[in-house]
């Protein structure tokens, strides 16, 4: 399936790009969430009618993310508390919710989708980079410090 990309998408291509892709991927995700269009003459024209608009829309999505990257850079580490054993296991796990949640108090507004752990659950007590995913093409780390309650 051939689609015209309305947005950036990671691993896929920029703006007005066409591109091919599976079919399920384009009728289950790219064209109910507006990220695409079918690749026919008709909505290529309607493309090129709308591309300024959405170049402009896209500007502004990647300048908002960058402001909250720099924000979430701005808090430096976050520090949680959870049950541990005197080993520094924890008693559960620290998933991307409890890490967006905290995040979002801090006063970033974070999506649990946005965060992406890289080594799995935090199961440990210590210090663990998480990657904030804000955008396509922009990513913020941050350190996140589990202690003991």
């Amino acid at each position: 399936m051939e689609v015209i990309l309305l947005d950036r998408i990671q691993n896929l291509g920029d703006i007005g790009d066409t591109v091919r892709v599976k079919p399920g991927y384009g009728r289950n995700y790219l064209l109910p969430q507006g990220k695409a269009l079918r690749a026919t003459k008709d909505n290529l024209e309607v493309f090129e009618a709308r591309k300024a608009e959405l170049l402009k829309k896209v500007a502004e999505s990647e300048a908002a993310a960058k402001a909250r990257a720099e924000a979430i850079a701005g808090l430096g580490s976050l520090t949680l508390t959870s049950r541990a054993s005197d080993e520094g296991k924890l008693y559960g796990s620290i998933g991307p919710r409890e890490v967006a949640e905290a995040i979002t108090e801090a006063g970033v507004t974070v999506d649990k989708g946005e965060v992406v752990m890289p080594d799995g659950p935090i199961r440990a007590t210590g210090e663990h980079e998480v990657v904030i995913h804000l955008y396509a093409t922009l990513e913020a780390t941050m350190t996140v410090v589990v202690e003991a309650e």
